[in-house]
């Protein structure tokens, strides 16, 4: 069984992947081509009109690729005595990359310099293809340092076992994932006085990342957002953009959740709506971008 990869949970990045190969062929056959005297033409512009069509067609040549919509293509070519080296570079801002894209462009404009030749080089042979380099989506933005973290569910229902926490799990599941050592899942009221308690005591300890969930919607007992954010000292503002942003583009209802985050001393607070559909956006945005903020805290820079 074979199946495409669903993408539609990673939120759109600059990706960039470029790729090389070559084609080899007879001293004679360079100098023809260097002297534009090939009986088809100029093979060289031929061979990049073919790489950037066939960058764009990636899809439709290999099964299982997505569609993307590509913002640059390029090809270069550098010639040697016996040798056309190939080299074609991508960029797009989609959910996945374009190493396949790259890939494809540098085939076909080998292929199309092969056609090209071959009424004067039986001899030329393709080869060498590989990636040379991919950036954007998560490799771009990840770090090894993961922090501490807690993580802290508030809800009436669910602390007096009425209901079953899933968002709670859903977010330790995640971050857990990503690497980073859970020091405690606490389940509290939607009481202020407990909410404080729980934050105080884990940046006493040490918890450098606390995420919440519940709290943050317009209830009489959501009251997280008046609680915890009157103590921060730096707004993240960016984090909540992005997830206001990819949380509203799946449920139009989102608008009206009151997310936050922010600084408490050295502990990032995040603050999130206590459905599990909010618990999945949050790891999908926050990870791993978030982690950069505690190298950023440490004064490391950008």
């Amino acid at each position: 069984m074979v199946r495409m990869v669903d993408v539609s949970g990673k939120p759109p990045a600059r990706r960039e992947a470029s790729a090389s190969g070559w084609i080899a062929m007879r001293p004679e056959t360079i100098r023809l081509l260097e002297r534009d005297e090939m009986p088809k033409g100029h093979v060289l512009a031929a061979a990049k009109i073919a790489g950037i069509q066939a960058a764009k067609q990636t899809a439709a040549l290999i099964p299982l690729c997505h569609q993307l919509n590509l913002s640059w293509i390029d090809l270069c070519f550098d010639i040697h005595e016996a040798r056309i080296g190939i080299t074609a570079t991508v960029r797009t801002r989609e959910s996945t990359g374009v190493e396949m894209e790259a890939l494809t462009a540098v085939s076909v404009a080998a292929l199309t310099i092969y056609d090209m030749c071959k009424a004067v080089d039986k001899q030329m042979e393709i080869g060498g293809i590989r990636l040379e380099m991919k950036t954007g989506g998560k490799l771009q933005a990840a770090t090894e340092y993961r922090p501490k973290t807690a993580i802290l569910v508030m809800s009436d229902s669910i602390s007096s076992g009425i209901g079953i926490d899933r968002s709670g799990a859903l977010l330790r599941e995640g971050f857990e994932a990503a690497g980073c050592t859970i020091r405690e899942v606490a389940i509290v009221p939607d009481d202020p006085s407990e909410i404080e308690s729980r934050v105080d005591g884990w940046i006493r300890d040490g918890i450098e990342l606390i995420v919440t969930s519940g709290g943050t919607g317009l209830g009489p007992r959501d009251l997280a957002i008046e609680t915890l954010v009157p103590r921060f000292t730096r707004r993240l503002t960016g984090v909540e953009h992005a997830l206001f942003q990819w949380g509203q583009g799946k449920l139009r209802t989102a608008m009206l959740s009151r997310l936050a985050a922010g600084v408490i001393g050295s502990t990032i607070v995040v603050c999130l709506p206590g459905s599990p559909g909010a618990a999945g956006d949050a790891i999908e945005v926050l990870v791993p971008g978030i982690f950069h903020a505690f190298a950023m805290m440490k004064g490391e820079g950008h």
